[in-house]
């Protein structure tokens, strides 16, 4: 019985041994056939065709949002307060001849009134100087000529009428204007920064009363830097420009370039442009308050670039960019980089229509590098698909 189990043990091992060489065998010869098969060792690369485009070229630059005029009132008479404009506060917003405060005017309606008078009194004297100089011309007739002067024909005193006539008017027209002031009106539609007046005050010709920013219209003065400035157009006013406030809710506003200023900043080296916005504070529409002080985002349309090579500028080093040729194989290019715009740059020469730009390099690169091609799917085309000759 023992010898049996013996025997049955040593089968089971023996066929345990069989079965392990036969693995290691299997797996020797195919460890040798993979040895023996050639290892394409070509980098792989993918490629892009180049082609020439219009690139207009996108300006911006940042500037703070300012008013087109700043006021400072003034009284311009004499007077007690006697009532202001409810939105005639620190940032109010009036309108374009409303009233913002009322000055006593009981002194100057007085005063129109004598000057009416005066008016009335000196056109009485001219009508009457004028009614005796026709009697005298009348009776000169009859008189030798070396005895009728200027004197005798009323020459002077109808002038002297005349003249008093004109102060009059004048006189009246000064008192109207008094009492027009007296009543302050808004000059444009404001934004009230600061009131220096209360009721019951007095208020003497020339004194301030308060300081106003006119919202009909802003301004942003953008500076433009040196990299920038060849691509300005020849005209630039006229220009549409969009603004943009770079806050938690950004607010969109369209304007126009107004003006260069016309000279070069000796600091910054920068020239800069203004940009005119209508109604930043929105009076007449429903677009969102542009504020006064905010710091914002400009940015406007240059010139042209045409024919030209857009390609990102991780792809460009030291102005060389790899190009893979017709036998695929590596080529640098010398590229002349006429602009750099976010991520890209636009080339003017170096390369031409149908060139394949290598889109990702081997570790290290080398003119004449053979590479393997990988097409937009991701599969690889081989040497013979690229030249079936």
């Amino acid at each position: 019985m023992k010898n049996k189990v013996l025997i049955n043990i040593g089968i089971i091992l023996g066929i345990s041994a069989v079965a392990f060489a036969a693995t290691f065998g299997i797996q020797a010869a195919a460890e040798d056939k993979e040895e023996k098969e050639p290892t394409d060792t070509r980098p792989i690369v993918s490629i892009e065709t180049l082609r020439p485009i219009n690139h207009q070229v996108k300006i911006s630059g940042f500037g703070e949002v300012l008013p087109l005029e700043s006021t400072v009132l003034a009284a311009q008479v004499n007077g007690e307060v006697l009532s202001w404009n409810p939105n005639f506060v620190n940032g109010g917003i009036v309108k374009r001849g409303e009233v913002l405060f009322t000055i006593e005017s009981d002194a100057y309606e007085a005063e129109v009134l004598r000057a009416e008078a005066q008016v009335s009194l000196a056109e009485a004297t001219l009508t009457e100087e004028l009614a005796r100089q026709k009697v005298a011309k009348r009776e000169a007739k009859n008189l030798p000529k070396n005895q009728v002067s200027d004197l005798y024909l009323r020459k002077p005193q109808v002038l002297s009428a005349q003249a008093q006539l004109k102060s009059a008017k004048a006189a009246l027209r000064i008192a109207k204007r008094d009492l027009q002031k007296t009543k302050v009106e808004a000059p444009y539609d404001a934004l009230i920064i600061s009131r220096d007046i209360g009721s019951g005050q007095y208020v003497s010709r020339g004194m301030q009363v308060a300081k106003i920013n006119n919202i009909e219209s802003a301004e942003i003065m953008i500076p433009v830097a040196g990299f920038d400035s060849p691509f300005l157009l020849p005209n630039m006013e006229g220009v549409t420009a969009m603004v943009i406030t770079r806050s938690l809710v950004p607010v969109y506003r369209e304007g126009v370039i107004d003006r260069d200023l016309g000279v070069v900043d000796q600091n910054t080296r920068m020239q800069h442009l203004v940009m005119r916005i209508n109604d930043p504070y929105s009076l007449q529409s429903n677009l969102p308050k542009l504020k006064f002080g905010s710091y914002v985002e400009v940015s406007f349309e240059g010139k042209l670039l045409e024919n030209v090579f857009e390609v990102p500028q991780s792809l460009v080093n030291n102005r060389l960019l790899w190009i893979v040729n017709d036998e695929n194989k590596l080529e640098s290019h010398q590229v002349e980089v006429l602009r750099e715009e976010g991520s890209n740059f636009y080339i003017s020469s170096g390369v031409s229509e149908d060139d394949r730009m290598a889109k990702n390099l081997p570790e290290y690169p080398q003119n004449g590098m053979e590479v393997r091609i990988k097409d937009t799917e991701g599969s690889l085309i081989s040497f013979n698909q690229r030249n079936p000759e």
